[in-house]
C-alpha cells in the first residue's frame, strides 16, 4: 500500500487534492493540523489479487480393473493334486475329499508324496484304513506317474503333497518337477491371512501352473479378504474347509457364500 500526504489551508482543499490525485477509491488514514493549515494522509487500497490459475494435474493412469472372481467345481477329469505351504490343511482336505467319495459309493485312489513330515504317511494311512482305502506312497515323479497309472477309468484320484514354500526357488522347482502335467493342482490355503500375503502366495503358485483354490480354516477366519485376494491371482475358487469333520465340513463356494463371508456371517 502506497501512502500519500496532502497539505492545504483547509480540509476541503486538502480533500479535493486527494480526490484529484488518488481518485474516489482513496482511503483517508489520518488528519492533523499543520503550519499550512491541514495535513491528511491517504492511500489507495491494493488491487484484489487475482486467483491463481488452476493447475490441472495430469490424470493418473487408471489402474486395470481387478480380475473377476471365478467360482467353479473341483475338476473331475484328472487327478486332484493338493499343494500349499506347510500346515495349510492339505492332508485333512484330502481326507475330506476321500470321505465324500466313499459316502457316495466311490473308491478313490489316494496317493501321498509327503515323505518329509514326520508321521505324515502314517497319519494319512490311518485315515484311509478307517475308510476302507489303501494309500500309495510316491516319492518321485516316476513313482507318482506309476501310481497314477493304476487308476481305473473314471476312478477319482487324490494326491497329497509335502508343504512347499513357493518363494524358495529350489522347493518350487522340486514341486513343479514332481507334479507338472500329471493332474489338476489345487492350492490349499488357510483363510484369515493378510490379503497381500495371500495374493502373493497365490501368484507364486499360479506361476507353477496351479489354477484352482481351496481355502481352509474358514470356521475360524473372520474375514474373507485373503480368499478373494488369492482368487484374483487367476485361481478358480472351488470349495472351502469350514471345520474338522471329514464328512461335512467341506462346502462348495457359491456367490451367496462369498457374500455372507464378506458381511462377516458364517455361510
Amino acid at each position: 500500500m502506497r501512502l500519500s500526504v496532502f497539505r492545504a489551508p483547509t480540509m476541503a482543499l486538502a480533500l479535493a487534492e486527494l480526490r484529484r490525485e488518488l481518485g474516489e477509491d482513496a482511503v483517508l488514514l489520518d488528519t492533523r493540523s499543520s503550519r499550512q493549515g491541514v495535513e491528511i494522509t491517504a492511500a489507495i487500497p491494493p488491487a484484489e489479487e487475482e486467483d491463481e490459475p488452476w493447475l490441472l494435474e495430469p490424470e493418473a493412469e487408471a489402474e486395470p480393473p481387478a480380475p473377476d472372481i471365478l467360482l467353479g467345481p473341483l475338476p473331475e477329469d484328472a487327478a486332484l493334486i493338493l499343494v500349499g505351504t506347510p500346515g495349510a490343511g492339505k492332508t485333512l482336505t484330502c481326507v475330506k475329499l476321500a470321505t465324500r467319495h466313499v459316502l457316495a459309493g466311490r473308491q478313490p485312489l489316494v496317493i501321498t508324496t509327503d515323505g518329509e513330515r514326520a508321521g505324515a504317511v502314517e497319519q494319512l494311512g490311518a485315515c484311509m484304513r478307517a475308510l476302507g482305502l489303501g494309500l500309495a506312497v510316491a516319492g518321485s515323479r516316476a513313482a507318482l506317474a506309476k501310481a497314477l497309472a493304476k487308476a481305473t477309468p473314471g476312478q477319482p484320484v487324490l494326491v497329497d503333497t509335502a508343504g512347499c514354500n513357493p518363494f524358495d526357488d529350489a522347493r518350487a522347482r522340486a514341486l513343479l518337477g514332481l507334479v507338472h502335467g500329471l493332474g489338476h493342482a489345487v492350492l490349499v490355503q488357510p483363510g484369515g491371512l493378510c490379503p497381500e500375503e495371500a495374493g502373493e502366495e497365490a501368484r507364486a503358485f499360479a506361476a507353477m501352473g496351479v489354477r484352482h483354490l481351496l481355502p481352509t480354516r474358514m470356521d475360524v477366519a473372520r474375514r474373507g479378504g485373503s480368499v478373494l485376494a488369492a482368487a484374483r491371482a487367476g485361481l478358480t475358487l472351488t470349495e472351502a474347509g469350514i471345520g474338522p469333520d471329514p464328512a461335512s465340513d467341506l462346502v462348495r463356494v457359491t456367490p451367496e457364500w462369498v457374500a455372507a463371508r464378506l458381511q462377516g456371517r458364517m455361510a
